[in-house]
């Protein structure tokens, strides 16, 4: 169990050097992009056009910078993650989110499960548990190594909400300052 916890702690620190590396790149990105929409009233109009595009629901695409995101499914009510030896139990509810997620750019980038937000309908915003997704994802692997350009990876974000919570909007980052892009649930 101490193999597994010193694990987790050493993947996290990697997944948060990783997607720093990048950080800067993206903000002055973004910092432009509210430049140029706010200095001319047609590039304004533009973006209020590409704005719907930035909502997809469970099975369409969705895109954040380097990444396409495809929820396949969510799963709320599950108590616990795992087996009788190794496993977590959840504070309240875990929903496990499965996700495809596709590297649509031209480097490699590695994805940051805690980067992901869920929202119940009163706004309340929950972060994932990196933690328990460890024992979703059997193939341990699938979010602890970079995603070529090209390639694409299947696994699962865990959110521990409370029992009496649902879950209607996911938040998916490429990195944890990425503007993101919202799917819907249910």
């Amino acid at each position: 169990m101490r193999k597994t916890t010193t694990l987790a702690l050493l993947a996290t620190g990697l997944i948060a050097l990783g997607c720093g590396s990048g950080a800067a790149d993206k903000a002055s990105d973004s910092s432009s992009d509210s430049k140029a929409s706010s200095s001319s009233g047609d590039e304004g109009g533009a973006k209020a056009e590409e704005k719907p595009a930035k909502t997809a629901k469970i099975g369409q695409p969705a895109r954040d910078g380097k990444f396409e995101f495809t929820v396949k499914s969510s799963k709320c009510g599950v108590a616990k993650i795992g087996n009788d030896m190794l496993g977590q139990k959840a504070q309240g509810q875990f929903c496990l989110v499965t996700v495809n997620v596709k590297n649509i750019g031209k480097e490699a980038q590695m994805f940051d499960g805690s980067s992901q937000k869920a929202y119940a309908a009163d706004g309340t915003e929950y972060s994932a548990d990196t933690g328990a997704a460890i024992y979703a994802n059997k193939n341990a692997e699938t979010f602890l190594n970079d995603i070529n350009p090209g390639n694409q990876v299947n696994g699962v974000v865990v959110f521990d909400i409370p029992k009496n919570v649902k879950l209607t909007k996911l938040e998916l980052h490429d990195s944890m300052f990425s503007g993101g892009v919202d799917v819907t649930l249910g």
